[in-house]
């Protein structure tokens, strides 16, 4: 089978029946499977997937994963995929009409490419809002990386609501590290970025943007309470998957009253203030994730 597409889900039933619905309308004319993580769902997405199974002759397989957490459910999904590329489209996205048929043919263009990643729109609830600041935006998973179809130099990075890989990778490199990705309400990540970077020392990591999605960010993320907790979790997700803690201690540490500092002197710039306190909070992250590490 030439691809397998995996959805891994913790109650959002009605959020993952679009997502199937979308994949039902796909372009893609070789054989390919999709497959439903439940990761200890308590809501209808059993029934939600049944439904959809029975609309198409795609097999759409559901998977029960009792063990909590997005890693441990994506590496299920590692492990009970049949396709040559395994393709990851996140519960609260909608897949364009060309989006496996982009990533696949990418695929097959070069064998060392090891990992692709597409365009993810934004899908708000709303308006998008006008505080937000550009070196945010990727902490709400959007992404446009480029207008063709390029090599991702490092440090950049596909975004998990729109990633694949071809499986065979894993062949010789362990799937996602299971302490980092997010387990229940935290925000921790880091896991997509740490396991890039082990594929990026033997593949190389493309980026289409003809395989794009549309990921939805519902109107409880939009404020700047959430915003900072992201941040937040950003900094301990950094030092958690961070070999070098010692240094990122040091570092946070002395970095943390000269925000302050800056934050009085930029009193009456709001977008200062705003830049200034989301790096305090964010080095708080850094300082938490090294000693969650040794407890």
């Amino acid at each position: 089978m030439k691809a397998t597409v995996a959805i891994c889900t913790h109650n959002r039933a009605e959020d993952v029946r679009e997502a199937l619905l979308s994949l039902l309308r796909q372009n893609f004319t070789d054989a390919f499977e999709v497959i439903v993580v439940d990761n200890r769902s308590t809501d209808n997405t059993k029934q939600v997937v049944q439904e959809v199974n029975q609309m198409t002759s795609i097999p759409i397989i559901y998977v029960y994963e009792e063990r909590l957490g997005l890693s441990v459910a994506r590496n299920r999904a590692i492990r009970e995929a049949k396709g040559e590329y395994v393709l990851f489209l996140d519960d609260d996205a909608v897949a364009s009409r060309e989006w496996i048929s982009g990533i696949v043919s990418l695929f097959e263009t070069d064998p060392r490419i090891g990992c692709v990643g597409g365009k993810i729109e934004p899908a708000w609830e709303g308006a998008e809002p006008t505080w937000l600041l550009p070196e945010n935006r990727t902490l709400y998973t959007i992404l446009d990386y480029s207008h063709e179809i390029v090599e991702m130099q490092n440090p950049a990075i596909p975004f998990g609501a729109n990633v694949a890989f071809r499986k065979s990778v894993f062949n010789s490199l362990k799937p996602f590290r299971e302490d980092l990705g997010r387990v229940g309400s935290n925000l921790l990540s880091s896991e997509e970025a740490e396991l890039i970077d082990r594929i990026r020392s033997r593949y190389s990591v493309y980026y289409t943007p003809h395989a794009w999605v549309r990921h939805k960010i519902p109107r409880s993320r939009v404020s700047r309470k959430w915003l900072l907790r992201r941040i937040y979790w950003q900094g301990v997700s950094s030092a958690v998957s961070s070999e070098r803690k010692t240094g990122i201690f040091v570092k946070s540490v002395l970095k943390v009253p000269v925000f302050l500092l800056l934050t009085i002197i930029f009193l009456f710039d709001k977008h200062r203030i705003f830049r200034n306190i989301s790096k305090i909070i964010y080095n708080n992250g850094l300082i938490s994730g090294v000693l969650r590490t040794y407890n």
